[in-house]
């Protein structure tokens, strides 16, 4: 796999920081036995923890790459796969500069793979044409999961379940593709091709490629976005109906009581469930993530209006909510504040009274319209989020205005609302033991750290006492070493691990002034 130079650099400081400060012997030691001793780290015993010790901040910052159309990445299709690389390289890297801790990666944008799939053919946003893999060959998935965890972040793979083409797609359909290979499952609309979400043998097939995912690449989160059925067509006569009657028909031929619109929504409802319970099943630690139009249905509230997404996409994200089929929401809240008819403040406030399981909640924030919002109206917006019980993160559509620096956004949020690192909120209901005490060797300045027994770490909180006041950093679970610096300021040094469901465990805690 090739590696770019940032890639490379990011190695080397690894290496680096893992390298012991202790030197060997010199003197009468022909046998090198002293020398050895030397070299070896020192175990310690953990103090006790103090009573002032800061619990670190806990917030979901995530952020959407989208690859349909080339929104995010890569540029454009056909680049030399070093290019490929050298971009997401530069996704990832300013998605940590800037301390978010979470990646909404697009893998399926319309029954294609950004990865390397079986089932479905490679997407012509990758090559330029569909079903032609990369030269030379790379996984951009694996290749994503590998170098996101190496910077402390989380990957969510982003699926789109139903949508089978996209028209800014200008390759035709590959042979491998299910519209090809299944044309009976197909649905024309307007410019697109959708799978039809009542057929049973369309739920099948996309069950299996999200589980696909699931079981063979080390994602922390499987997400969906706000397409199931297709937003409606329009023509100056009204909305274009869905071409769905042979599966409806088939569906009243087997004795179905529901009405069309019923049907439609269950058929969606069936799907999230069987999702959530398949990626549980297979792998309890990775999150599904939804995120649904930012208004369930107009007048919830009373003052809002808008799209109607329950009676149009037939998505009742409420009963998902309420039913717990997701481990978080990220309601799509793309309006400005002011806007009294979708005003972010009701919505969100909304979502969080609908969330009798008090699984996560994370709003959409429309970041894109930077330039022509102000920088500052994202802002306010995560103040907002954060003054909102209930609410615990934001995630960004996309990461374009974020490399971009768009209006200063990346600036302002780096050095303020951004400007220290935060763990993604914990999610007791999959898993809430928390993990074993690293153990702690070296010898200052130098220490390091390895597991406890038992369950592998997924972070590491670093917590260093400076004349007085903490520090604390976030690290990855490859970096096991820490120089402390100069003992004469750092008095008190902690280190916990934390999981992949967010637990933390008690922190191993050194007393240097003790040891001096």
């Amino acid at each position: 796999m090739l590696r770019t130079g940032a890639s490379r650099l990011l190695g080397l400081l690894l290496l680096a920081g893992m390298a012991t400060a202790c030197e060997p012997t010199r003197g009468d030691d022909p046998s090198g036995k002293q020398a050895a001793a030397a070299q070896r780290p020192i175990p310690i015993r953990s103090a006790a923890i103090p009573n002032d010790l800061p619990a670190p901040a806990r917030e979901f910052r995530g952020v959407w790459v989208a690859t349909v159309d080339n929104i995010d990445w890569p540029s454009k299709p056909g680049l030399r796969t070093e290019q490929q690389q050298a971009e997401l390289i530069a996704l990832l890297n300013r998605a940590a500069s800037l301390r978010l801790n979470a990646v909404i990666f697009q893998v399926r944008p319309a029954c294609d793979a950004l990865y390397a799939s079986s089932l479905e053919p490679w997407s012509d946003y990758l090559t330029g044409r569909m079903g032609e893999a990369p030269s030379p060959p790379w996984d951009p998935l694996a290749f994503a999961v590998e170098e996101a965890h190496r910077r402390g972040l989380e990957l969510h793979a982003w699926f789109n379940p139903y949508r089978a083409h996209h028209p800014s797609s200008k390759s035709p359909l590959s042979p491998g593709h299910i519209g090809r290979l299944r044309p009976d499952l197909m649905r024309t609309y307007g410019k697109q091709l959708w799978l039809d979400p009542g057929e049973p043998d369309v739920q099948d097939y996309s069950f299996s490629v999200v589980m696909d995912v699931v079981r063979r690449y080390d994602v922390d989160g499987i997400h969906f976005d706000d397409y199931f059925y297709p937003y409606p067509e329009r023509t100056r006569s009204g909305s274009v109906p869905f071409p769905d009657d042979a599966s409806w028909r088939r569906y009243q031929s087997t004795g179905g009581v529901l009405n069309r619109a019923d049907w439609r929504r269950d058929s969606v409802d069936r799907f999230i469930q069987r999702v959530s319970e398949g990626i549980h099943k297979e792998k309890p630690w990775v999150r599904f993530g939804i995120s649904p139009f930012g208004i369930w249905r107009p007048g919830n509230p009373a003052q809002i209006r808008g799209f109607d997404a329950y009676a149009e996409l037939y998505a009742d994200a409420r009963k998902w909510l309420a039913n717990g089929w997701a481990d978080y929401f990220a309601p799509q809240l793309y309006w400005k504040t002011e806007a009294q008819a979708q005003s972010y403040p009701v919505l969100l406030k909304w979502w969080t009274e609908q969330n009798l399981l008090k699984r996560h909640l994370w709003p959409g924030n429309y970041t894109s319209q930077v330039g022509t919002w102000p920088a500052a109206e994202i802002m306010n917006q995560i103040r907002l989020t954060r003054r909102t019980e209930g609410a615990s993160g934001n995630i960004h559509f996309s990461m374009k205005p974020l490399m971009q620096d768009r209006a200063g956004l990346s600036r302002s949020l780096e050095n303020s609302l951004y400007s220290r690192q935060a763990l993604p909120p914990a999610t007791p209901w999959l898993d809430d033991r928390p993990p074993p005490s690293p153990e702690v060797r070296g010898k200052p300045p130098t220490l390091s750290w390895t597991a406890g027994p038992g369950e592998a770490a997924w972070l590491w909180v670093v917590r260093l006492r400076r004349n007085g006041a903490w520090d604390i950093r976030i690290l990855p679970a490859q970096q096991t070493t820490w120089d402390v610096g100069d003992s004469g300021s750092t008095d008190l040094v902690a280190v916990s691990a934390v999981d992949r469901c967010g637990n933390e465990s008690k922190p191993f805690v050194l007393n240097l002034a003790g040891s001096r």
